[in-house]
């Protein structure tokens, strides 16, 4: 027996009744199993769910270890309450499933997730969050993007710089620009905020206020980024854009005020 602090970044059924569950500890991503936690009287349904923070007591199995006990620290109640924010934990979770290794130590990585995840909680601009998370990920597991040296020569980088090359991992000076045919444009306000966002610690981004063509370009930047290193796109991203494109259609829609339209929409 032993016990471990983690996180529960996934899990998913097997057999009648038991749930196997991919937890990020200090030591490294691993996957244990909840014997019996699907029935009804389980003692630990309630203290697995998805993005809990929690001490798990392991009881060492021939396979997989078994989860004993759960006493969670932190739920994330309020991080629930929201469908766009449920959505960037799925997002967060699922890139750290990905990009980590089974087993591999990594202390900077689980902490980093743990921030990203109090951050939704407390109600933290989701945006600039997430983009502050995918680039310490990156640097913690030695992805990190160059963005103050031209990640093709090293010449130091000026606001002159217009070009991201996922390829080459990072920003490419005006004199490299055209040696990447896929190198995607970059405005300055984006190259200034991924610049600021790496060096600064990430939980001052959920602070920032973005407009939303620097949001959606730096988005579209990192997302690509993540793209040539995972060589995919994470599912958890479907999900988010559909609940954004729910939110945004349901803001456009202006309301009448008529009392019979609210009793049939009822």
């Amino acid at each position: 027996m032993y016990r471990r602090e983690a996180i529960i970044i996934r899990r998913s059924d097997i057999g009648e009744a038991d749930r196997v569950l991919t937890i990020l500890t200090p030591s490294g991503r691993q996957r244990v199993i909840a014997k019996g936690a699907r029935k009804t009287h389980s003692r630990l349904a309630g203290h697995i769910e998805l993005f809990t923070h929690t001490i798990l007591m392991l009881a060492i199995g021939r396979n997989l270890h078994i989860v004993t006990q759960s006493s969670p620290l932190d739920r994330f109640e309020r991080l629930r309450t929201n469908l766009e924010r449920i959505g960037a934990a799925y997002y967060a979770a699922e890139l750290m499933d990905r990009l980590t290794e089974e087993e591999s130590e990594n202390g900077r990585a689980f902490d980093l997730l743990l921030g990203a995840l109090r951050a939704l909680d407390a109600g933290a601009a989701i945006d600039p969050t997430l983009r502050a998370y995918e680039l310490h990920l990156l640097d913690a597991l030695g992805y990190r993007p160059q963005l103050h040296e031209c990640a093709a020569c090293g010449v130091t980088l000026t606001e002159a710089t217009d070009r991201f090359s996922p390829a080459a991992g990072g920003a490419l000076c005006p004199r490299c620009a055209s040696a990447d045919r896929q190198a995607l444009p970059m405005s300055l306000p984006v190259f200034k905020l991924l610049r600021y966002l790496q060096v600064q610690p990430p939980e001052i981004a959920g602070e920032l206020r973005l407009s939303a063509a620097t949001r959606a370009e730096a988005e579209s930047l990192l997302r690509a980024c993540l793209r040539h290193i995972l060589e995919r796109d994470l599912r958890s991203l479907t999900f988010l854009n559909d609940v954004r494109q729910h939110h945004e259609s349901s803001l456009s829609v202006e309301p009448t005020g008529a009392q019979g339209d609210d009793d049939e929409r009822d």
